[in-house]
């Protein structure tokens, strides 16, 4: 087989050359409405989640940090860890190593390294476990609930305050 090389003095030329031909008379182009930007503003992907931690990180100084952002994990995320030495010495440790490069900030922390995590409350990392599921398998922060008293169903968003505040 032979190739062909096929050159053009720019790319103005190429589109020219490769522009289907208009079979009838192109309409005017439509005015932007005000309704459109909303509307792409309305499925725009949302890549970073806020959260509150149900007891909170506490730093060398004493500070308490509740409050904190996830982004969305990317494939190097997911992949990252399974090369890291402390993750292959004991497979637990993945999560760690995980929720440390996708947590954006906590409190005034903003860099979340594995050490931050490790000195986390049990309860804080299962939490946290738990939201980077929803965000990342689900795409939202809101879990089915059922009221233990009238066993009503509804549904909570876990990225938001404490229970009972709206």
């Amino acid at each position: 087989m032979r190739r062909r090389t096929v050159t053009a003095g720019s790319l103005e030329e190429i589109l020219r050359a490769t522009e289907p031909a208009p079979a009838t008379a192109p309409a005017p182009p439509a005015a932007p409405s005000a309704a459109a930007p909303a509307r792409r503003e309305e499925h725009a992907l949302r890549t970073e989640f806020e959260f509150e931690l149900p007891r909170g990180y506490v730093d060398e100084a004493g500070t308490l940090h509740r409050h904190g952002s996830m982004r969305l994990a990317t494939a190097r995320d997911e992949l990252r860890p399974q090369i890291d030495l402390r993750v292959k010495e004991n497979p637990a440790y993945l999560s760690v190593v995980l929720l440390s490069q996708v947590i954006t900030r906590l409190g005034t922390v903003t860099d979340v390294h594995a050490g931050v995590v490790e000195r986390m409350y049990a309860t804080d990392v299962a939490f946290l476990q738990d939201f980077y599921r929803r965000v990342n398998s689900e795409g939202h922060t809101r879990a089915a609930v059922t009221c233990p008293h009238c066993e009503g169903g509804f549904e909570v968003d876990l990225s938001g305050g404490r229970l009972g505040e709206s």
